[in-house]
């Protein structure tokens, strides 16, 4: 007979709602880019390449949920709940327009298929709650997530996280400065530069001409401590970030096998 001291305890599950419809076939890619201990993770990692179709009946059906919140002023938004799964795994990234969704405090993305966060975000200013758990592909976030400055809670798997302090996998490198004379910023390739194009600094908001500062800072946003990609337009906005999170690596760092890490923290 089981008593009130050993009878098992039964915990809600709270993204039982953020589930999408069951889908036949897999509803994303799976993902150990990282690894998932000391003795799997990599030396060197790298950014997904993954390119988004725009042509993909999920970005379509994701482009017009976004328009449908913006129009009735929602506070609550999860779009992939309502993308069957061969739509969920088409989308790779959420689209600019999410900026337009200035009425939303709470963004759930659980389960998804997303590699990269746009730096449109910084336009959800009353976000509040920001879930993206279990998108295991998530490794990194754009540093314009910190200018959310309402968001105080947020759910993340965090031994996917390039430098989590359970495992301090890597970060991919980054080229400290770069000359974009020759280059259309609209056209890079997500595998060498996190991202399709880059038009506006991290840290100013002003925009990139031609010379491009790229560097990660590890900081809490929300509850977690994230990587964060910097984009950059000069010596000046990077000298202008704040300090890293206590226990992360202690300056802005253009990642790679050579930078070195502090101890991988042990519980208790």
């Amino acid at each position: 007979m089981e008593t009130g001291e050993n009878k098992p305890q039964a915990f809600p599950n709270r993204f039982a709602d953020a589930v999408g419809p069951v889908s036949p076939g897999p509803d994303r890619d799976r993902c150990r880019c990282v690894g998932y201990s000391v003795s799997t993770r990599p030396t060197r990692v790298s950014f997904h390449g993954d390119r988004q179709d725009t042509e993909a009946e999920g970005w379509r059906h994701l482009l017009a949920l976004i328009e449908e919140a913006a129009a009735d002023g929602r506070t609550v938004f999860k779009p992939f709940v309502e993308l069957s799964g061969s739509e969920r795994r088409q989308v790779v990234t959420l689209p600019s327009t999410i900026a337009k969704l200035t009425a939303v405090e709470h963004l759930v993305l659980y389960g998804t298929n997303l590699v990269r966060i746009p730096p449109e975000i910084a336009g959800m200013t009353s976000l509040q709650f920001f879930e993206p758990y279990t998108s295991h592909r998530l490794h990194w976030y754009p540093y314009e997530l910190t200018r959310c400055a309402r968001l105080t809670n947020s759910t993340v798997s965090t031994r996917v996280l390039y430098g989590n302090f359970k495992f301090r996998p890597p970060f991919p490198a980054l080229r400290p400065v770069s000359d974009f004379r020759d280059t259309d910023l609209g056209t890079l390739d997500p595998g060498v530069w996190g991202a399709d194009a880059i038009r506006s600094c991290s840290v100013c908001d002003g925009p990139i001409d031609h010379e491009l500062r790229q560097v990660w800072i590890s900081r809490l946003v929300g509850t977690d401590v994230l990587p964060l990609l910097v984009n950059a337009c000069s010596a000046a906005c990077v000298a202008a970030l704040p300090e890293p999170d206590r226990g992360y690596i202690p300056t802005p760092h253009t990642g790679g096998p050579d930078i070195t890490q502090p101890e991988i923290r042990r519980p208790g």
